[in-house]
């Protein structure tokens, strides 16, 4: 009898705590979180390619048009790649999920995939927490196309690297 005395305190502190770190992952960022990954999205480039039109117009896209991804193309020797959609990608993930994949991902040019590796765990979980809170809009981006075809609609082309 004793023995499970003893045992029921520890079953009851481990099932509060549990509920606890659950409690917490399931709740909203803070604002300085938003605040801070909006920031980083913004000085980072993500918009850039992420988000249509941005730099025609100088960056001045409001927020809620941030990230959806864009259908211009971009062509060269490794075929044509398309900015993801981050407001969609991101839902499909988790944060966990995402601090691995940008600290280890290679991926297709123009994505400077080598910049996001420098980026530190608290900089990765407030970008993705930005853009998780920015919520679900837009369409997918189109599919890869590889070398040698031609992309059905717009595109830059970039030339060949020296040799």
């Amino acid at each position: 009898m004793k023995k499970r005395t003893r045992v029921l305190p520890i079953i009851a502190f481990a099932l509060v705590a549990g509920s606890a770190l659950h409690s917490f992952a399931d709740t909203k960022p803070n604002a300085a979180t938003l605040a801070r990954g909006k920031y980083l999205v913004s000085i980072t480039g993500c918009n850039d390619c992420h988000t249509a039109g941005y730099t025609m117009v100088g960056g001045q896209v409001p927020v809620n048009q941030w990230l959806a991804g864009s259908d211009m193309g971009w062509r060269g020797p490794w075929g044509t790649t398309y900015a993801t959609n981050l407001r969609l990608y991101m839902q499909t993930i988790s944060e966990e999920q995402w601090v691995t994949l940008a600290h280890s991902a290679q991926m297709r040019p123009p994505m400077p995939w080598f910049a996001l590796h420098d980026l530190n765990e608290r900089d990765l979980r407030d970008i993705f927490r930005f853009v998780r809170a920015l919520g679900a809009t837009g369409k997918p981006a189109p599919d890869f196309v590889p070398p040698g075809q031609t992309p059905q609609g717009p595109f830059v082309q970039f030339p060949m690297p020296p040799k």
